[in-house]
């Protein structure tokens, strides 16, 4: 059975202003419909059974457009962050509790039409208490931040990317609970902090993902994305 999926659709999405003003990222109109239900829609193909959003400004209207998920047959359940933005670290601490010991992570700007099923076999099979995708990037789509050697991950840095970098985080993740022990309740971090602390423990897995992502965070990102998923229903039949 596929472990639940973690939507991180808390931030504030200020390179969309003005059009994230007044509503949130996933719910911005992307080929007639609400981006969220287009994510949601991929996972319920994927197998994927129960969602936890951790949501922040603007959660209640997420709630109010997603509901429990029947709509797609699928469990949706929410973590708010409250007044304080906790970034998507600590937007994960704080949803632990509706967690079980391992679960998917993926951004809810990102829409990442692949397999889940060998990624769960790889982090299975590898037995490290993380996983992150992959991407070879080369700086064509977003900036490289990964160095990644003979199937491992030897350097991530969002903030300082150096020219060996060609790889970038894909937007799927996998964790287990334990990775969050000593990080604090309440306390906004973010998760490329805890994967840079894994990563030098030798603790991450690599799964390469060979297909290109797809995401809103930019006005010329939802046009891509609008794109790419009107052909997938003109292909496939709307869902």
């Amino acid at each position: 059975m596929m472990p639940p999926v973690v939507i991180l659709t808390g931030g504030l999405a200020t390179r969309l202003y003005p059009a994230t003003l007044k509503i949130p990222k996933s719910l911005i109109e992307v080929a007639g419909k609400p981006f969220i239900f287009h994510q949601l829609a991929l996972l319920k193909k994927q197998g994927v059974g129960t969602v936890v959003l951790c949501v922040g400004k603007f959660g209640e209207m997420i709630q109010d457009y997603v509901g429990d998920g029947h709509e797609w047959s699928l469990k949706v359940e929410y973590s708010f962050d409250g007044e304080t933005l906790l970034g998507t670290g600590g937007a994960i601490k704080k949803a632990i509790p509706l967690l079980p010991e391992i679960f998917f992570v993926l951004y809810g700007d990102s829409y990442l039409d692949v397999d889940l099923k060998p990624i769960l076999e790889r982090f299975e099979c590898e037995g490290k208490p993380a996983l992150m995708t992959v991407y070879h990037n080369n700086n064509k789509w977003d900036r490289s931040n990964i160095l990644f050697k003979n199937g491992r991950i030897v350097k991530y840095d969002k903030k300082n990317a150096i020219p060996e970098m060609e790889h970038l985080d894909f937007g799927i993740n996998i964790l287990r609970k334990s990775v969050f022990n000593d990080w604090p309740d309440g306390t906004p971090f973010d998760m490329s902090e805890v994967f840079i602390k894994l990563i030098e423990k030798g603790e991450v897995s690599a799964f390469e993902v060979f297909k290109r992502f797809y995401e809103i965070g930019s006005i010329k990102g939802i046009k891509e994305t609008e794109e790419y998923l009107n052909t997938k229903h003109q292909n496939y039949g709307n869902t």
